[in-house]
Protein backbone atom coordinates (compact mmCIF):
# COMPACT_ATOMS: atom_id res chain seq x y z
CA UNK A 1 0.00 0.00 0.00
CA UNK A 2 1.34 3.50 -0.91
CA UNK A 3 1.15 6.76 1.15
CA UNK A 4 -1.62 8.19 -0.58
CA UNK A 5 -3.12 4.64 -1.25
CA UNK A 6 -3.74 4.21 2.60
CA UNK A 7 -4.85 8.12 2.80
CA UNK A 8 -7.86 7.67 0.47
CA UNK A 9 -8.46 4.39 2.65
CA UNK A 10 -8.82 6.17 5.64
CA UNK A 11 -10.64 9.32 4.09
CA UNK A 12 -13.29 7.29 2.27
CA UNK A 13 -13.88 5.31 5.93
CA UNK A 14 -14.02 8.46 7.39
CA UNK A 15 -16.64 9.79 5.35
CA UNK A 16 -18.47 6.17 5.26
CA UNK A 17 -18.01 6.15 1.50
CA UNK A 18 -17.66 3.05 -0.59
CA UNK A 19 -15.32 2.38 -3.13
CA UNK A 20 -18.62 2.15 -5.73
CA UNK A 21 -19.15 5.52 -4.82
CA UNK A 22 -16.00 7.63 -4.56
CA UNK A 23 -15.30 6.12 -7.78
CA UNK A 24 -18.48 7.56 -9.43
CA UNK A 25 -17.67 10.93 -7.87
CA UNK A 26 -14.02 10.74 -9.04
CA UNK A 27 -15.69 9.62 -12.80
CA UNK A 28 -12.94 6.46 -12.72
CA UNK A 29 -13.62 2.65 -12.15
CA UNK A 30 -13.80 0.99 -8.93
CA UNK A 31 -11.01 -1.04 -10.25
CA UNK A 32 -8.89 1.92 -10.68
CA UNK A 33 -9.37 3.07 -7.23
CA UNK A 34 -9.30 -0.07 -5.29
CA UNK A 35 -5.43 -0.49 -7.46
CA UNK A 36 -4.75 3.15 -5.67
CA UNK A 37 -5.48 1.58 -2.41
CA UNK A 38 -3.77 -1.23 -2.61
CA UNK A 39 -0.46 0.60 -4.60
CA UNK A 40 -0.95 -1.57 -7.79
CA UNK A 41 -1.38 1.69 -9.62
CA UNK A 42 1.44 4.01 -10.28
CA UNK A 43 0.97 7.98 -8.28
CA UNK A 44 -2.09 9.25 -8.90
CA UNK A 45 -2.18 12.32 -11.38
CA UNK A 46 -1.97 15.96 -10.50
CA UNK A 47 -5.60 16.43 -11.30
CA UNK A 48 -7.33 13.78 -9.60
CA UNK A 49 -5.55 14.73 -6.68
CA UNK A 50 -7.49 18.01 -6.85
CA UNK A 51 -10.76 15.94 -7.94
CA UNK A 52 -10.49 13.47 -4.48
CA UNK A 53 -9.58 16.76 -2.67
CA UNK A 54 -13.14 18.60 -3.88
CA UNK A 55 -14.92 15.17 -2.85
CA UNK A 56 -13.58 15.09 0.53
CA UNK A 57 -13.65 19.16 0.89
CA UNK A 58 -9.60 19.25 1.76
CA UNK A 59 -8.46 22.66 1.77
CA UNK A 60 -4.81 24.29 2.67
CA UNK A 61 -2.74 21.79 5.11
CA UNK A 62 -5.06 18.90 4.44
CA UNK A 63 -5.01 19.32 0.49
CA UNK A 64 -1.27 19.89 0.65
CA UNK A 65 -0.33 16.57 2.88
CA UNK A 66 -2.59 15.04 0.17
CA UNK A 67 -0.67 16.20 -2.82
CA UNK A 68 2.73 15.58 -0.73
CA UNK A 69 1.37 11.82 0.21
CA UNK A 70 0.38 11.39 -3.79
CA UNK A 71 4.26 12.48 -4.73
CA UNK A 72 5.61 9.91 -2.76
CA UNK A 73 3.41 6.83 -3.65
CA UNK A 74 5.39 5.60 -6.80
CA UNK A 75 4.54 2.10 -6.12
CA UNK A 76 8.07 0.71 -7.77
CA UNK A 77 10.54 2.99 -7.41
CA UNK A 78 13.72 3.34 -10.14
CA UNK A 79 16.80 4.84 -8.24
CA UNK A 80 19.02 5.57 -11.07
CA UNK A 81 22.82 5.71 -9.54
CA UNK A 82 24.64 6.16 -12.65
CA UNK A 83 27.71 9.25 -11.68
CA UNK A 84 27.13 8.30 -7.85
CA UNK A 85 29.74 7.47 -5.88
CA UNK A 86 30.31 3.51 -5.23
CA UNK A 87 28.98 3.93 -1.68
CA UNK A 88 25.35 5.93 -2.26
CA UNK A 89 25.29 3.02 -5.01
CA UNK A 90 25.31 0.26 -2.43
CA UNK A 91 23.13 2.07 -0.11
CA UNK A 92 20.61 2.33 -2.92
CA UNK A 93 20.98 -1.91 -3.02
CA UNK A 94 21.61 -2.53 0.11
CA UNK A 95 18.10 -0.14 0.94
CA UNK A 96 16.19 -2.35 -1.78
CA UNK A 97 17.54 -5.40 -0.41
CA UNK A 98 16.15 -4.92 2.70
CA UNK A 99 13.48 -2.44 2.93
CA UNK A 100 10.69 -5.00 3.50
CA UNK A 101 12.48 -6.42 7.08
CA UNK A 102 12.87 -3.21 8.52
CA UNK A 103 11.16 -2.31 11.68
CA UNK A 104 8.72 0.42 11.21
CA UNK A 105 10.99 2.32 14.17
CA UNK A 106 13.82 1.78 11.69
CA UNK A 107 11.84 3.06 8.80
CA UNK A 108 10.80 6.24 11.16
CA UNK A 109 14.55 6.94 11.75
CA UNK A 110 15.28 6.80 8.47
CA UNK A 111 12.57 9.30 7.17
CA UNK A 112 14.40 11.45 10.02
CA UNK A 113 17.68 11.33 8.81
CA UNK A 114 16.60 12.33 5.48
CA UNK A 115 14.29 15.40 6.51
CA UNK A 116 17.47 16.61 8.65
CA UNK A 117 19.52 16.21 5.43
CA UNK A 118 20.50 19.44 3.43
CA UNK A 119 20.44 19.63 -0.06
CA UNK A 120 23.28 19.38 -2.15
CA UNK A 121 24.08 23.16 -3.32
CA UNK A 122 23.52 23.56 -7.39
CA UNK A 123 26.49 24.39 -9.47
CA UNK A 124 26.74 27.90 -10.30
CA UNK A 125 27.39 28.87 -14.08
CA UNK A 126 30.90 31.01 -15.13
CA UNK A 127 30.70 33.82 -16.80
CA UNK A 128 32.60 33.36 -19.95
CA UNK A 129 36.56 34.77 -19.79
CA UNK A 130 36.98 37.64 -21.85
CA UNK A 131 33.22 38.99 -21.70
CA UNK A 132 32.64 41.85 -19.84
CA UNK A 133 29.75 42.02 -17.11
Amino acid sequence: MTPFGARLRALRAEHGMTLKHLAAQLQVSAAYVSALEHGKRGAPSTGLVHQVCDVFGLIWDEAEQLSVLARLSHPRVVVDTAGLSPEQTALANRLAQTIHRLPPETVAALHAVLDTAKPAAKPRLRRAAGRAG
